[in-house]
């Protein structure tokens, strides 16, 4: 077994990583999804390279209101921000910047009336915006329920969950090109007549992946569940009230499936609209798909995020340079406006006239580390509180100076505003799931998913340990490192219940140890200083009860939070069925026997080999029933002689979870003869075939006593809870309501 640090020395070599201090993590998210590639996907572009184009296309904007404007200096301090990871942009920026496509926002909403028109048309630019690498949110409320009348044909309707599956459906076939996943947010008023079938919409884990869901809550539905109360439900359609149900009968079923699978959350929709700064354009019905951004129909909005990790000198905040990287990074996303290539007109004309932006945080979790501080601690929440407070004003001082070189935005007003300002908001806690990846530090304002970790490679034939950097400093200065610490902390992620001192045990509490009280409360305290809202996850333990979850809905309500995610461990696992096949014959029904599903996790070792073609690498993995797989390697050897024993290893592995006996495997291949036969350690080995049989002979004589991390261990650690990227093989975190891989970057999200 080798820790991740181990791993690190094997980057390539290919761009200057020793100019940008990159993780072999933030390479692999680099190189699979924002490094430009060539026709046949080829990656013809370094981190370097990639920070160089992104700088001087954004920096050229200031040319734009002065032509003597020195934008090459401006180009500098831009590169510098991000190449010492201090700052990035969201994810299209960093893609599209200086390239054909151009287009630099995360977030869309996109307004549907209720007509097939409206509807088909924001499919449209649905598509168009996956495609371009942005997500979309929508509010589906103006939408008439399921069995109202449809004058036009004397038909009825469909209503609003009916016109999700086709937006969800149309988001499949995108694919976002294959840079990121298409990602949509569904949000329902609470008084709508389909509210009760929109809740459960999502209770198989199969239907409407593309889609986050929230109800829209209301003050008057809060009030209603306080009070015991009725709740009237409305047709959008005519404003008629259909029926009145009790509100607190809504509120628990909300509760129960958040419990079960972590949706629908909850978007407090009237409050997001007393802090609308442009209330004479329009009311805020959605957000983007993560929850943290309230945007106008047709308005779109470009975010950015501060690494606070790098903000912390000699154990102390350094708010001179944090002051400065505001600054910078508000001047930033203001260019970014202006040299978005929105994707149709529309957007462009709403987004310009309000001129939003978004610059958050990420790596608060290792900033509260760095300072000494538990997670979970009155101290922390007011650490939150005041760079939170301190990112906001001096966010607004810098809109304000940029607002007189520049102008106010065209939509400002001035019973909104005190002051002439840049910028309608200022300031989102966005997801940083890719962007924490490539900066290499904790995401958002979440706090540690795990201090060290099992992953495995995409071959399944290494187990690797992941171990957070901060807490192997610590330990290895105070002497208490070693690698089957490591070993045994993997098992969970967490340190509780291990021999590491008290005081770091409290320092480094994962997501799992902190009481969900802890989690709103953070989430609130960030809350108080963010212009727009702030996106998190709220954890539970599998344990947890529905009242739990309700608890942590009213306090999110009680605390001023905008919006509340949750996720009860363990409670949205997929589940793979294996039926077999049948079919008759003669009136009887013949059996064909079928594999065992390949499981998620394997252990077991790798043995070399010498044959007369080359060294043969022969890896075999067991589960819970036995060996279950064979891979066969041939060294640095291409051609036939690989492929052939691809071949032998795949149907030795088809075999082994049919249910065939090793002895019998072992049996066919053993004497299997070639015309260049060799010795090995003094036994002869007569082909590839008969290496394999040996391979697995000594593998079963020696046993699995070198594989430190038991399938039991693992099954009731981490493993266990945590689902698998379907892209490479590493373990999902849950957070900020989505899935996501902090070893390649992939996000359900």
């Amino acid at each position: 077994m080798i820790t991740a640090c181990e791993a690190d020395s094997a980057i390539s070599d290919r761009s200057l990583e020793d100019q940008i201090e990159l993780s072999s993590n933030s390479l692999t998210v680099l190189e699979k999804r924002y490094l430009k590639k060539d026709e046949h996907g080829n990656v013809v572009e370094t981190p370097e390279e990639l920070f160089r184009r992104v700088a001087h296309n954004v920096a050229s904007a200031d040319l734009l209101y002065d032509p003597e404007a020195d934008d090459a200096a401006l180009e500098e301090k831009f590169y510098t921000m991000m190449t010492n990871l201090e700052f990035l942009p969201n994810s299209p920026t960093l893609m599209n910047a200086g390239r054909d496509l151009q287009q630099l926002s995360a977030c869309f909403v996109l307004p549907i009336a209720d007509s097939m028109e409206s509807i088909f048309q924001a499919i449209k630019y649905t598509a168009l915006i996956h495609k371009s690498g942005g997500g979309t949110g929508f509010s589906f409320s103006r939408l008439r329920p399921a069995h109202d009348v449809v004058h036009s044909t004397g038909g009825i309707a469909s209503g609003p969950v009916s016109f999700m599956k086709v937006f969800d459906a149309a988001t499949e076939a995108v694919k976002q090109g294959g840079t990121r996943r298409g990602a949509n947010m569904a949000i329902l008023y609470v008084d709508h007549p389909d509210i009760l079938e929109f809740i459960t919409c999502k209770e198989d884990d199969a239907t409407l992946n593309n889609f986050n869901i929230s109800v829209g809550i209301t003050e008057r539905f809060m009030e209603a569940v306080k009070s015991d109360g009725e709740f009237e439900l409305v047709n959008p359609r005519n404003g008629e009230v259909t029926r009145k149900v009790m509100a607190r009968k809504v509120f628990e079923l909300i509760v129960k499936m958040a419990w079960k699978n972590g949706e629908p959350g909850i978007i407090f929709l009237d409050r997001i609209n007393r802090d609308n700064p442009t209330p004479e354009i329009g009311e805020i019905e959605s957000t983007n798909p993560c929850g943290e951004q309230p945007l106008l129909p047709y308005e779109s909005c470009n975010l950015g995020s501060i690494n606070l990790a790098g903000m912390v000198k000699a154990g102390k905040i350094d708010f001179n340079h944090l002051k400065e990287t505001v600054w910078l990074a508000v001047h930033f996303l203001d260019n970014v406006i202006d040299k978005n290539n929105f994707p149709f007109p529309e957007m462009e004309t709403v987004t310009k006239g309000n001129r939003k932006i978004g610059l958050g945080v990420m790596g608060f979790a290792d900033m509260l580390i760095m300072l000494g501080i538990p997670y979970n601690s009155q101290a922390a929440l007011a650490v939150g509180e005041k760079v939170m407070r301190f990112i906001s004003q001096e966010s607004t001082k810098a809109s304000i100076e940029l607002a007189k070189k520049r102008g106010v935005f065209p939509n400002f007003s001035r019973s909104v505003f005190a002051e002439p300002i840049r910028n309608a908001s200022r300031t989102t806690i966005a997801p940083t799931g890719s962007l924490s990846i490539i900066a290499g530090c904790s995401s958002g304002i979440e706090p540690l998913f795990a201090v060290s970790f099992v992953r495995k490679n995409i071959l399944n034939d290494v187990i690797m340990v992941e171990v957070n950097p901060l807490f192997e400093e610590i330990a290895r200065e105070r002497g208490f490192y070693s690698a089957e610490l490591i070993e045994e902390i993997a098992r969970t992620g967490s340190l509780q219940g291990t021999e590491v001192p008290p005081d770091v045990q409290e320092l480094f509490v994962t997501a799992h140890d902190i009481s969900p009280e802890w989690h709103v409360r953070m989430q609130a305290a960030f809350q108080n200083h963010t212009d727009n809202a702030v996106s998190k996850t709220v954890n539970f333990p599998n344990s947890a009860t529905e009242e739990d979850v309700a608890r942590v809905f009213e306090l999110a309500y009680e605390l001023g939070c905008k919006g509340v995610t949750v996720y009860r461990d363990g409670s949205r696992e997929t589940q793979v069925l294996n039926r077999g096949t049948k079919k008759e014959k003669e009136g009887e029904q013949e059996v064909q026997k079928a594999p065992r599903p390949r499981p998620e996790l394997t252990v077991g070792g790798t043995v070399k080999i010498t044959t007369g073609c080359g060294s043969l690498y022969v890896t075999i993995n067991e589960d819970e029933h036995g060996l279950c797989e064979v891979f066969a390697r041939m060294g640095k050897s291409g051609g036939c002689i690989s492929s052939h024993s691809e071949a032998i290893g795949r149907l030795i592995s088809l075999a082994l979870r049919a249910g065939v006996g090793t002895e019998s495997v072992m049996k066919q291949l053993k004497g299997i003869r070639c015309p260049k036969p060799a010795f090995h350690n003094g036994e002869k080995v007569l082909s590839c075939a008969d290496a394999i049989q040996i391979a697995i002979q000594r593998y079963i004589h020696n046993g699995a006593s070198s594989v430190q991390l038991s399938l039991d261990q693992l099954s009731e650690g981490l493993w266990g809870r945590c689902p698998e990227c379907p892209e490479c093989g590493a373990m999902l975190e849950m957070q900020e309501g989505c899935l996501k891989c902090r070893s390649c970057g992939y996000s359900e999200c």
